[in-house]
């Protein structure tokens, strides 16, 4: 089978011939239709993520059909040519609220889903949902994970709460917005494109701001008639702070990311003054990632899809995604 792999630290991903794996005991091979691109694997491939292993075959996301069973599946477990997709945290543990040490993102060090076949155990594979093609079911997985377990399970997003989810381009913030919509919140976005602005509101955002505007903060918290219950982020770094003046007393601020860095200088007393909540959130448990599916498919979610290239040009799809310009997922055809 072909695989787009990673040799080495800050040289191009490769598509190249490997073996096609065999399903073990409790295993399914899943024939892949489909695969998602992740900023992990941008940082895989800049050497700038945790316990590297390498060479690997990269890619947490990915859509197809049951190819073969191995012996002992459950018998729950799809049928050969079900269509299924994958949930990429493996190992979580038994501890619903935080991960297991043995906790690890599917794409590195266990082979990923930028292959024509993978082999997963029965408990990581799941339906597609019925309205989702491959492409838009393979944009699914990590990104609505993520984003469900992060304005759920931890901040508790209800019905009528104003939400801000920053940075809108990215898969899991736009994810986000969707799912918050759909429960019922109002939603609110930023970006530093005002064309990914008006593709939220295309998708349920009451509205948004380009946070390069000076002031944006007040001005949003104008346009939004108030501060927010609750901030969804994924990027921390100093414009953390602004979001503990965009953020209602009592609020919440979830974060799942840190693509600027450590947070400097944070004035504790804003945030014991307004008895703000700050929450981690990574990924998420098995439970998080069922009950996402029974939203998206109960509101017929359907995660946006930025581009779609061959497996061949998985390289041009890497910079593409590192470029910023995508709004929702990048993904690879396979077959």
């Amino acid at each position: 089978m072909q695989a787009l792999q990673l040799d080495a630290v800050h040289q191009p991903a490769t598509v190249r011939d490997v073996p096609t794996p065999a399903p073990a005991a409790g295993e399914i091979l899943v024939k892949l239709h489909a695969a998602a691109l992740n900023y992990r694997d941008v940082w895989i491939q800049k050497g700038q993520y945790a316990g590297l292993r390498l060479p690997c075959t990269l890619g947490a996301d990915g859509a197809g059909e049951v190819a073969a069973h191995g012996e002992s599946v459950p018998a729950t477990a799809p049928l050969v040519g079900a269509r299924v997709l994958i949930n990429p945290g493996l190992r979580w543990g038994d501890n619903p609220r935080a991960q297991a040490k043995e906790f690890v993102v599917l794409g590195m060090p266990d082979p990923g889903t930028f292959a024509e076949f993978i082999t997963l155990p029965a408990q990581y594979i799941r339906p597609i949902p019925p309205h989702l093609t491959f492409e838009q079911a393979a944009a699914l997985p990590l990104a609505g994970l993520t984003a469900y377990r992060a304005a759920f399970t931890r901040a508790q997003v209800q019905p009528g709460e104003r939400v801000l989810v920053t940075g809108v381009g990215g898969g899991v913030a736009s994810v986000a917005a969707q799912l918050c919509a759909a429960r019922g919140a109002e939603v609110w976005v930023t970006s530093s494109a005002d064309a990914k602005l008006a593709r939220a509101q295309q998708l349920g955002a009451r509205g948004g701001i380009n946070y390069t505007a000076e002031n944006w903060v007040k001005t949003l918290l104008q346009q939004a008639g108030g501060p927010f219950d609750v901030i969804i982020d994924s990027a921390a770094g100093a414009p953390f702070n602004a979001l503990l003046d965009a953020a209602a007393p009592g609020g919440r601020i979830v974060f799942y990311g840190g693509t600027l860095g450590a947070i400097p200088q944070l004035p504790p007393a804003k945030v014991f003054w307004k008895q703000l909540s700050l929450l981690g959130s990574t990924m998420g448990s098995p439970q998080d990632f069922d009950d996402m599916l029974a939203l998206v498919t109960e509101k017929s979610i359907v995660p946006e899809v930025d581009e779609v290239f061959p497996l061949a040009a998985g390289e041009a799809a890497l910079r593409r995604l590192e470029s910023g310009a995508q709004f929702g997922k990048i993904v690879l055809k396979i077959v």
